[in-house]
């Protein structure tokens, strides 16, 4: 019998809207895909956020993980039963659409799940939770908003600790139970979905990882920007290495059904 040969890993990405020279793009910021190639060691497939027109198990049955990303627009607070404000501007609605489905659907069939700072509210909103906005005003809290400047270097700059659960997913792939990383988020978890389990909090509280109880597959998600360090910094090397293993161990055990299609 011929070995049989297994796919390299694709991850389907959550692509946002944008309106640019006369056109609407659907785009993911360049650091993701390179943190997804370069230091997960998966090729990235953008998903065009056309909401429900987008067969999306036809996608999850070609990918072996979803990356969530984040961005500068928020959850629609009517999807978590909120009621809009300027303070949960901007919007993407096309986005939601899209995301929320698709990251529903992956952990229905086990397909890994990274979902980074707005993927990670989405993660929440899609389980059952709420988000809160302007967190910086809540008495207790930190400013957890990107510093101001013009060098992305600076605005995501690892800026505080956070602290770890013992024994969980996150303590398992880091090693460690503190851990220090960057803040680029005005929005944050407010009701944890009952579905998911707190896998880290800042000093002031603020969620800062989840992930999704008894998921069969890796299901994490972080409110900091790992993507933006991962080639260079321990931790965020580590999340992403982590969920290209989970991708690559999902081919192996999909490889059957590839060969047979």
């Amino acid at each position: 019998m011929p070995e049989q040969t297994v796919h390299h890993p694709i991850v389907a990405v959550t692509a946002d809207t944008r309106s640019f020279e006369n056109y609407t793009w659907h785009a993911a910021p360049s650091t993701y895909l390179e943190a997804a190639v370069a230091v997960a060691g998966v090729t990235p497939l953008i998903v065009p956020a056309f909401g429900d027109r987008i067969d999306f198990d036809a996608v999850l049955d070609r990918v072996d993980g979803v990356l969530a990303t984040g961005s500068r627009s928020n959850v629609h607070p009517a999807l978590f039963g909120a009621e809009p404000t300027p303070d949960h501007e901007p919007y993407d609605p096309q986005r939601d659409a899209t995301s929320i489905p698709l990251i529903e659907k992956a952990l229905q069939r086990g397909v890994p799940v990274l979902a980074i700072c707005r993927g990670m509210q989405e993660l929440n909103v899609a389980l059952g939770g709420t988000l809160a906005t302007e967190i910086q005003a809540m008495a207790g809290r930190n400013d957890h908003r990107a510093p101001v400047s013009d060098r992305q270097e600076e605005r995501f700059a690892i800026r505080h600790d956070v602290r770890i659960k013992p024994g969980t997913c996150l303590a398992r792939i880091m090693e460690s139970v503190a851990i220090d990383v960057n803040s680029l988020h005005r929005q944050a978890v407010d009701r944890l979905a009952e579905g998911l389990e707190v896998e880290a909090v800042a000093a002031d509280g603020t969620v800062e990882a989840v992930s999704v109880k008894g998921a069969p597959g890796f299901a994490v998600g972080v409110q900091w920007h790992p993507e933006y360090w991962a080639a260079s910094d321990g931790p965020s090397g580590r999340l992403f290495r982590a969920f290209g293993d989970a991708a690559r161990a999902h081919a192996v055990r999909h490889a059957p059904r590839m060969a047979a299609e």
